[in-house]
């Protein structure tokens, strides 16, 4: 607590507090929703299975136009990046430097979670397990690195992609929007193949969004943090988000109005998550109704943002937001492993309740199974939270000559292409495959490959302090 305390106290006056609450909400939202939709039975050879309750009850639907909240945790993320690699270059930083660090935070949790995984795996199949059993459970434990692939791919697209905002401001994102509106036309229409660059264009559309935010910090004076005076850059109004309530109601409306003519009119599902079945996956890759459900969900935010940010000036508030900071990727890594971990011991204990989905037993059954599992979480983050917490920023170093500089380069965009394709493989790999590792070994090798490559360059090599 006297830590918090400190870091509170510590914290700069122009900070927005509410970023860091959105992500916290965001991601506490994320693990509330799939642990609250699992429905848990038996298969055929009498082994514990579990799916989503979504597809048995369509009157949930229109609720996850509010609780598919990824856009968010993109629309935040695109905030801190600007505003992490703005503060980089102030201090005479490189984009490859504000790359290297940003790796850190995302690598070291991920890492432990994939070697503890594949460690328990291989543990098991040695004992006897069927390896394509084994892989079930760790398809099922490995399910939030999806959404790790698609930021991976944002976070070191963000020097160019903020460099366009800073010429052609709010003009990218409509770019982006259109260019998701073309994909979706493939998917409807055909050729399918069309949207296969939604999955980039839908996630840097809603980013992009938080740049613009980050900028809003240097626009009029009543929008500005307190601080001093500078002038307003010229052609900065293009690239400000408008952060007035009268936006927030105009971004909350024109959203929900598009979002109701794109599903109940148009040929898009209500539910915006992916239900077996339906015509199309709103998520996967984003489409414009979920990109018009992330517009409605930017004007909440915008209505919201003047009691939040007067409630996130009191101590306590702002020192529980931090303290979930501290450890956010580390509970949204290991959520579903709390779920095969109670699941396990339910059953080894002959007390797992399978009640159908949708009865008046299942609904009771929803406390005691949440409560079970945030206790479960608790125990994995308080063993693994450290490593995300204690992650540490490197020095700014600069690279010594022009072509260690470009090697450097080189090597940061190689190491995060190696996190990409073996989290990709991962969740490209069917779930029935018999990896003895749970994991597909070439994705394994990627991913410590572009981790091991990421972490010399935080250890300064090829740059001088």
């Amino acid at each position: 607590m006297r830590r918090l305390r400190q870091l509170a106290e510590r914290t700069p006056a122009a900070r927005e507090r509410y970023v860091d609450l959105l992500r916290a909400l965001a991601i506490t939202m994320v693990v509330l929703g799939h642990w609250g939709v699992t429905v848990i039975g038996y298969d055929r050879a009498g082994r514990p299975a579990g799916h989503s309750a979504l597809g048995d009850l369509p009157w949930a639907w229109p609720l996850t136009w509010v609780a598919q909240v990824i856009p968010v945790f993109f629309l935040v993320g695109g905030y801190a990046n600007a505003a992490s690699l703005a503060a980089r270059r102030g201090r005479g930083g490189t984009p490859t430097g504000w790359l290297v660090d940003r790796s850190a935070r995302l690598a070291r949790p991920t890492t432990a979670l994939l070697v503890v995984l594949a460690a328990g795996a291989a543990v098991a199949t040695l004992r006897g397990a069927d390896p394509t059993q084994v892989r079930t459970v760790v398809w099922f434990a490995t399910i939030p690195l999806w959404f790790l692939v698609a930021y991976l791919v944002v976070v070191p697209l963000t020097p160019p992609m903020y460099a366009l905002h800073r010429r052609f401001g709010l003009a990218v994102p409509l770019v982006l929007v259109a260019l998701v509106a073309l994909g979706d036309l493939g998917r409807l229409l055909g050729p399918a193949g069309l949207a296969t660059g939604n999955y980039l264009f839908g996630w840097l559309a809603v980013h992009q969004l938080g740049f613009a935010w980050y900028d809003a910090r240097t626009g009029p004076p009543e929008s500005r943090p307190a601080g001093p005076v500078t002038p307003e850059p010229r052609g900065l109004r293009r690239r400000r988000l408008p952060l007035s309530r009268r936006a927030g109601a105009a971004l909350l409306g024109g959203g929900l109005a598009a979002l109701l003519l794109l599903t109940v009119v148009g040929p898009y599902p209500v539910v915006l998550l992916n239900v077996p079945g339906e015509r199309l996956d709103n998520a996967a890759p984003p489409s414009l109704a979920l990109l018009a459900a992330a517009t409605a969900q930017l004007g909440l935010i915008l209505l919201l943002r003047e009691p939040a940010q007067r409630w996130l000036r009191r101590s306590r508030p702002w020192q529980a937001v931090i303290a979930v900071n501290a450890v956010v990727l580390t509970v949204f890594l290991w959520h579903l492993t709390a779920a095969v971990l109670l699941v396990g011991l339910l059953d080894a204990l002959g007390v797992l309740p399978t009640p159908p989905v949708g009865t008046a037993a299942w609904y009771a059954w929803r406390v005691p199974w949440l409560l079970a599992l945030a206790v479960v979480l608790a125990a994995l983050v308080a063993v693994f939270g450290p490593i995300e917490a204690r992650t540490r920023r490197p020095p700014d170093t600069r690279p010594a000559r022009e072509g260690a500089r470009r090697l450097r380069t080189a090597l940061a965009v190689l190491g995060y292409v190696g996190l990409v394709a073996g989290l990709l493989l991962n969740s490209l790999t069917r779930k029935a495959a018999p990896e003895p590792l749970g994991l597909p070994a070439p994705a394994l090798v990627a991913y410590l490959a572009g981790a091991g490559v990421l972490r010399l360059l935080r250890s300064g090599w090829g740059s001088r302090g």
